[in-house]
């Protein structure tokens, strides 16, 4: 498997931060500051581009925007 290969393997993790702050009327620097998060670390989140998440960080993030874990994260299929 090569490097690019390897990279693109990780992306099968959808984040659907989006569209939980849009439902929930709130920004992302509101919910950042409500879960004791950088912005740019929430950011990273929301863009896809983290390669992990805390426990403890995917439990503030559900408690504040009152929704479970797979409400958040989903799983893409690879396109065959």
């Amino acid at each position: 498997m090569s490097a690019d290969s390897a990279e693109t393997e990780g992306t099968r993790i959808v984040v659907k931060l989006d569209d939980l702050l849009y439902a929930r009327r709130m920004t992302l620097t509101e919910l950042a500051e409500r879960i004791g998060i950088t912005l740019a670390n929430l950011s990273i989140l929301k863009t896809g581009k983290a390669k992990a998440i805390r426990f403890s960080t995917l439990e503030a993030i559900c408690r504040e925007l009152d929704c479970q874990p797979g409400d958040l994260l989903g799983y893409q299929a690879a396109a065959e």
